[in-house]
């Protein structure tokens, strides 16, 4: 492909409250993945991230991030990851990730406790993130090419320069640029292309498990549906594994397998993306999928919209019990002194609420 239907292609546009977001159930394609049940590459357990809070000069508190959070992922598939700003679901994976030192619990990467300078050392050449924001997240001053080899460098992969020069403009045909744009400066790329670059240096190390940290909130939607597609041919021709972080539902729906809803750092409701837009348990759920835009008018007026009452609860002084009881139009007197755990309601559904526990 030339490089001017590559910019065609990507060109961006302004933002616009009133875009159609039907687009993503029109454009994303449907990719089916080939997912063992029982072979897990990462498996999180009890995992907290608490940062300390200065209040006053001699006090601090720990603000919860992520609090109790377990949960395993298949290899081979894409695991979502949603809920509202704020909720810790990035923090979550970055945790996950290493780049913020868990404050307690485990996590393991095919079956190897992440634990120690050498498994760092692995797991961070076999495990990487793409960014959300794809002006932010490259380097201005580097080139293309310099973007991309620089976990090359850092893990040592291709010393000889001519095999590096390769295998960057192999990454760069791979996500859809041309190998001619390897010595641009990343000004000279829309927000799409940008994001492209970001996905191909997330490549570079052949990696076995991408966090995509909603790598598409920052583009159009056209845009949205072109880079998603993206990620569903990468992941079946290099067999790779997701965390996709995403607050908006309908990004996740056509691309994971199972989705894991979470709420002021714990997860609520997790099961597969088929069951939790036919069936949601979790009060929480079922308002995010009330809020879902409906591009037909008679559908729209049909959709009985599940509004959230009462403040938001800061994780500074997260509420007793059920963290979603503030909010909840179904709370009762146990929600507030029980914090209830994931229970595994049907097969493969896990829900944590007091309505469904004995």
């Amino acid at each position: 492909m030339s490089e001017n239907n590559h910019f065609l292609q990507d060109k961006d546009i302004n933002l616009d409250p009133n875009q159609d977001l039907s687009l993503l159930d029109r454009e994303v394609k449907e990719v089916t993945h080939d997912v063992k049940e029982d072979d897990y590459i990462l498996e999180v357990k009890n995992l907290k991230m608490y940062f300390p809070i200065n209040v006053s000069v001699f006090k601090t508190v720990p603000l919860k991030a992520v609090d109790e959070v377990s949960f395993k992922i298949r290899r081979g598939e894409t695991f979502g990851l949603v809920g509202e700003s704020g909720c810790g679901k990035t923090t979550l994976g970055r945790t996950i990730l290493q780049l913020y030192q868990p404050t307690a619990g485990e996590v393991y990467f095919n079956g190897k406790q992440v634990k120690g300078k050498a498994a760092l050392k692995e797991f961070r050449r076999k495990a990487t993130i793409v960014f959300q924001d794809p002006y932010s997240s490259l380097d201005p001053r580097m080139t293309v090419s310099d973007i991309i080899s620089e976990p090359l460098e850092i893990h040592n992969l291709y010393p000889n320069k001519k095999e590096r020069e390769e295998r960057v403009a192999e990454l760069m045909e791979m996500v859809g640029l041309s190998r001619e744009q390897a010595s641009r400066y990343v000004h000279a790329f829309s927000g799409g292309q940008r994001q492209r670059i970001g996905i191909a240096r997330a490549l570079a190390s052949s990696p076995e498990f991408i966090m995509c940290d909603e790598p598409v909130s920052a583009l159009d939607v056209s845009i949205q549906a072109q880079i998603l597609n993206t990620f569903q041919l990468l992941q079946k021709k290099l067999n790779l594994t997701y965390l996709f972080v995403a607050h908006n539902l309908l990004v996740v729906k056509h691309i994971s397998d199972r989705i894991a809803v979470m709420y002021l750092g714990h997860i609520v409701e997790l099961t597969t993306s088929e069951e939790i837009f036919k069936n949601p348990l979790h009060p929480y759920t079922i308002s995010l999928l009330s809020a879902i835009p409906e591009p037909d008018p008679i559908k729209a007026r049909n959709n009985q919209r599940q509004i959230l009452e009462g403040n938001i609860p800061s994780p500074l002084k997260a509420p007793s019990g059920c963290p979603f009881r503030t909010r909840c139009p179904r709370a009762s007197e146990k929600c507030v002194q029980h914090l209830p755990k994931l229970k595994e309601v049907s097969k493969g559904h896990f829900v944590a609420c007091a309505l469904f526990e004995e």
